[in-house]
Order: C-alpha cells, then sequence, then structure tokens
C-alpha cells in the first residue's frame, strides 16, 4: 500500500511538473504546432505540380468542365505554365525546409528548458531527502536519473508528441486526398494496415521491455564506475586494477547484450514497415495502372499516388523509430516519479520556528534511536548541557557517539524519546535555521574543487574576506594560508587532496567558525592527524570563546583537562559522565580507556628510545 501511494505521489508531481512547464510554454507549442500544420501541408502540395505537368501539359489531358478556362493557359502559354509550376515545386520545398526548421528549433528550445526544469525540480527533491535514503541509495543510480533519464525526457514530452501529430496529421490528409482522388485504390492501400499495426504492436511491447532493463543496467554500471572511481587510490594500494576491470567488464557485458537485442528490435520494426510497405507499393502501382489502361484515372492521378505510399509509409518508419524512443523516455519518466514519490523522513511542522542566537541549552532525555528496526544504536540517553559548556562524548567505536550528534542536527528521527534546545523540541524548529546555528566539523575533512576563501565561506554566503581570515585565524589555519602561492584564493584539488590531513582539518573548522555558530560539534578533529597537527587543532579549540556550546567527539583521551564535563557512551548507553579527573577517580570505563592510551603511549616512547 505504501509503495503505491508512493508511485501515485511521484506520478502526480511529475504530471505537475510537466503541465506547468507546457502551460509557461503556449506560445511556444502553439508556433510549432502552427509550423508543423504548415510542413503538412507542403507535403500534400508537393506531388501535385508535377501532376498538373504530367496530364495538362505532357499528355494534354482536358481538364474537369468546371476548370476548363485553364485548359487555354496550357494550350496558348504551356512554357510560361511549365515554368510557373516548376518554381512551385521549388517554393513548396523552400517553404517546407523553412517551416521545419522553425519547427525544429522551437521544439528543441522548449525541450531544453523542459529537461532543465525537471533537473532543477528532481535535484532539490534529492538534497531534501533524509540521510537513511542517500545511505541505502547508491550515487551512480541518482546521476543516471538526474543526468540521462532527464535528458531522455526531452524527446517525450516535446520532439515525440509534435512529431507524432505531424505524421498522423500528414497521413490523414494523404488518405482524405486519395480517397477523394480515387476511393477503389485507396482501399488497396488501407488494406495492408491491420498488418502493419499488428506487428508495430507486438515489437513495441519488446522494445518496452528491454529498454526498461537497459536503463537499470545504466544506472548499475554508473554506481560501479563511481564506486571504483571515487575509491582508486585504495583499488590501486591494493592492486585490484584488474579485478575492477573484470567486474566493469561483466556489467558493460550484460549492458552490451541488451542493447544489440533493443537495436535488433528496432531494426526489425524498419524492415516490417519496408516489407508491407514494398507489397503496398507494388499493389497501388498495379491496380493504378490498370486502371490508367482502362482510362478510369490519369497518370497524373497515379503519379500522386505513388508519391504519397513514399511519404505515407517514411512517417510510419520514423515513428516505428519514435516508439524506441517513446520507450525509452516512458522508462526514464517513471524513473522519475518513482524518485519524486519518495518523502523525506523529516520535514517541518506547519507551525515550525526560525532557530535564532541559540543559548546552547541541550537535553536529551530518554533518547533511542536505530538505523535498521530491531537493531538500536542509542538506548535511553538522557543528558543535559548547559549553555557555553565544552562536552566530550568519548567511548568505544560503536557506542553511538556519532549518531548522538546526527539526531541533535535532525538528520534522523529519534524512535523514542526527545531532544529539546533552549527548552523547544527539535521537531520546533525550521530544519535550515536550526542546522545554520549549529557548526559542524565533520571527522572526514570534505573540501570542494574551489579557492580556500571559498570553501571557508561555503556555510555562509555572506562572509566578507576579513570574517574568512579571523575564521582561518580562529583554526590556526591562517599561518599555512598566507604561505601558499595565491593565498586564500588558491584552489585545492577535489576533496582537498593537494592539502595535508592536517591543513584540511584546519579549512574545514574554519568552514564552521565563519558562521558564528551558536553550537560547535566536532567529531573526531585530531583523528588520522600527526602530533603537530593534531596539536594545532587542539590549540583552536582551546582558543574558541567560551560562550559557545562545543561538543567534541573523540577516541584520543589527550587534553581532556580542556572539557567541562565529558559524557561516556557505550553499546548506545550513557554509562559514565562527569570531568576527566572525577572520572579517573571513579575508576570505571573511562578510566580504563585512558589507562590503555596512556601504557601505548609510554610503550611507543620507550621503542622509540631504544
Amino acid at each position: 500500500m505504501r509503495q503505491t501511494a508512493t508511485h501515485r505521489r511521484g506520478r502526480a508531481r511529475f504530471r505537475a511538473i510537466i503541465t506547468s512547464h507546457l502551460r509557461s510554454a503556449k506560445r511556444h507549442l502553439t508556433l510549432a504546432g502552427s509550423c508543423l500544420v504548415g510542413v503538412a501541408l507542403m507535403q500534400l502540395l508537393a506531388p501535385w505540380p508535377l501532376k498538373l505537368i504530367l496530364d495538362y501539359i505532357l499528355l494534354q489531358k482536358p481538364s474537369a468542365p468546371s476548370l476548363a478556362f485553364i485548359s487555354e493557359w496550357y494550350r496558348s502559354w504551356p512554357v510560361m505554365v511549365l515554368a510557373g509550376l516548376a518554381s512551385l515545386i521549388a517554393l513548396i520545398a523552400i517553404m517546407s525546409g523553412a517551416l521545419s526548421y522553425a519547427q525544429s528549433f522551437v521544439t528543441s528550445k522548449i525541450g531544453h528548458q523542459l529537461v532543465f526544469t525537471i533537473r532543477q525540480h528532481l535535484f532539490a527533491h534529492v538534497q531534501g531527502l533524509s540521510l537513511s535514503f542517500h545511505s541505502h541509495t547508491q550515487s551512480g543510480e541518482l546521476l543516471t536519473k538526474l543526468a540521462g533519464d532527464t535528458k531522455i525526457l526531452k524527446n517525450a514530452f516535446t520532439d515525440i508528441p509534435l512529431a507524432v501529430s505531424g505524421h498522423l496529421l500528414t497521413f490523414l490528409g494523404m488518405f482524405v486526398v486519395m480517397f477523394a482522388v480515387n476511393w477503389e485504390l485507396s482501399l488497396v492501400i488501407l488494406a495492408t494496415m491491420p498488418i502493419l499495426v499488428s506487428g508495430l504492436f507486438i515489437l513495441h511491447r519488446k522494445i518496452l521491455a528491454t529498454t526498461r532493463t537497459q536503463r537499470e543496467q545504466d544506472g548499475r554500471m554508473a554506481s560501479q564506475l563511481s564506486e571504483s572511481l571515487s575509491s582508486i587510490s585504495v583499488v590501486q594500494t591494493f592492486g585490484r586494477e584488474r579485478f575492477e576491470q573484470d567486474r566493469f567488464k561483466q556489467e558493460s557485458t550484460k549492458h552490451l547484450h541488451t542493447g544489440l537485442q533493443t537495436a535488433r528490435t528496432t531494426a526489425a520494426v524498419t524492415r516490417v514497415v519496408s516489407i508491407i510497405g514494398a507489397v503496398s507499393t507494388a499493389a497501388t502501382v498495379f491496380f493504378g495502372a490498370w486502371q490508367v489502361l482502362k482510362a478510369r484515372m490519369t497518370p497524373g492521378d497515379l503519379l500522386i499516388f505513388v508519391s504519397y505510399m513514399k511519404n505515407l509509409y517514411s512517417p510510419i518508419k520514423d515513428l516505428s523509430k519514435l516508439s524506441a524512443q517513446f520507450s525509452q523516455a516512458m522508462v526514464s519518466a517513471q524513473r522519475i516519479a518513482d524518485l519524486l514519490g519518495i518523502e523525506p523522513e523529516i520535514q517541518d511542522r506547519p507551525d515550525a520556528v526560525k532557530a535564532t542566537h541559540l543559548r546552547g541549552d541541550i537535553r536529551f532525555e530518554e533518547v533511542s534511536f536505530g538505523y535498521l528496526e530491531g537493531c538500536p544504536v542509542l538506548r535511553d540517553v538522557s543528558f543535559q548541557i548547559t549553555p557555553g559548556q565544552r562536552i566530550a562524548l568519548v567511548g568505544p567505536s560503536g557506542s553511538g557517539k556519532s549518531t548522538l550528534v546526527s539526531l541533535l542536527l535532525r538528520l534522523y528521527q529519534p524512535s523514542a524519546g526527545t531532544i529539546t534546545i533552549d527548552r523547544l523540541s527539535l521537531d520546533d524548529y525550521e530544519r535550515e535555521s536550526l542546522r545554520r546555528e549549529i557548526g559542524m566539523v565533520l571527522q572526514e575533512t570534505l573540501l570542494f574543487r574551489a579557492s580556500i576563501a571559498e570553501n571557508i565561506s561555503y556555510g555562509t554566503e555572506q562572509a566578507t574576506r576579513e570574517q574568512i581570515m579571523e575564521a582561518a585565524r580562529e583554526a590556526n589555519a591562517h599561518e599555512f594560508i598566507a604561505r601558499l602561492p595565491n593565498g586564500y584564493e588558491t584552489v585545492v584539488g577535489e576533496r582537498g587532496s593537494t592539502l595535508s590531513g592536517g591543513q584540511r582539518q584546519r579549512i574545514c573548522l574554519a568552514r564552521a567558525l565563519v558562521k558564528q555558530p551558536s553550537i560547535l560539534i566536532l567529531d573526531e578533529p585530531t583523528a588520522s592527524l600527526d602530533h603537530r597537527s593534531a596539536t594545532y587543532i587542539r590549540e583552536a579549540i582551546a582558543r574558541i570563546q567560551a560562550d559557545r556550546t562545543m561538543i567534541v567527539i573523540t577516541h584520543q583521551l589527550v587534553g581532556m583537562d580542556l572539557f567541562d564535563r565529558i559524557f561516556v557512551l557505550d553499546q548506545g548507553r550513557l554509562v559514565e559522565q562527569g570531568t576527566h579527573r572525577e572520572l579517573l577517580d571513579r575508576q570505571g570505563l573511562y578510566a580504563g580507556l585512558y589507562a590503555q592510551q596512556s601504557d601505548g603511549l609510554v610503550r611507543l616512547q620507550s621503542n622509540n628510545l631504544t
């Protein structure tokens, strides 16, 4: 039931986006439709000058009694009339080309604007989805939908509908003219249509099935590429290039086979149309020539039929190709609609308030949470942090420290209990404003391929150069930035690859500080850093003003006298809390962890001396 509701919601949102865009492009659609009607009219008129030349100038056939005055022109000024009809052939071709060009340009413009609109909506929607969605969804699959599926939709909602409308208009117009000229011969052509339609319907269903499989394989292949390239250092370090190449080859082989199957089916459609068209043309020529011999129609009439036959089956061939494109577009549309139908797990209440100038009074009351049902990560955690306190969260790996701050940022929703800041539940705050008031330094130092100044000001668009430099000084980063070739305008490599770990960490700290957050959270700020880099970070933490509430997650129990209070977690429970000295005197888990690290440090120093 929930899946069905998601599909319905996604389709409704997708239709709303398409309808809104097409409504805004009404004038362009009208222009494209007018050009399309003009092209169809030119195709209907194209063989008539040749009929007039053949019947009334070359063969000198008498015209209808109502058009007897025209016969005088043919007899009196044959060369002039011939020149006029020849010029008309050229004029029809020029008009057809100009109208076709205008229609193609306008529809392409509408299509590109549609892709732009869908991508903007889709990207905004994906960014608003909860972390639990992103943690279970392959990034390559999302990239395929955002880049590939949206592009395919361009044809489905602009080019294809107008092309189909034009072909149907031409098709119906030609049949009306042919029935008016000779209804018996028209029935011969019409007799082949049921066979053609049945064959196309069967092949269309096969194309749709293989296209759906191909798009799914596109997503898997993109995910594998993204995973392999983002982990290239691991791949090369362990010498697994051949293994990754074999994995990619297997996925590419599946994609190749499906693509060949789609191509084979599409080619079969074209061949079916060609064969039926050839049979129908042969029958038309035979019965038409027989009627010319019986003087029941003129050679010019037969010329019109043969010309129309060529133009009649050409659109059907195009429709068969459009069928494959339409199948791809329908699969892509369904994939996008499915994504649009997913609701964020965490949403703002209608009466949510903006978080501004928080004091930092944080309370957890019997909070429990698990990423998977039945597997709790936090169990009945309760504590209070008073404004301006410096808090350390310590404990063994997997004890729930990072999860705890993720709940504070409303990246996840507690399964039980309440979390309040300044006596208001987190649910009462707007998510965006709450996160602006909280500065976060992640354990993984993520930087963008941009200048250092742009990386520091990422969370605060209005940050001035003075504010950026002040945040860098506070994070102990200004000195090394000033020594770089271009200073704050130095462009860092992707993910900060051109900087050391300690430098990246200090820039990330400056990025959090430039926001002037009410609450500052640091997740393992000295992890994987050498002693000197870790010292820089600790000095920066010590300098941060005292009126800001600070939470630091750490495994390294060095300089713990810096913190006003230490919370010790174990297996998702808060087992101890107190100052560094109080916890050592208690001889509990914290004292044991501290003793282990102290013994390890002593042994390391002894080995170095030895």
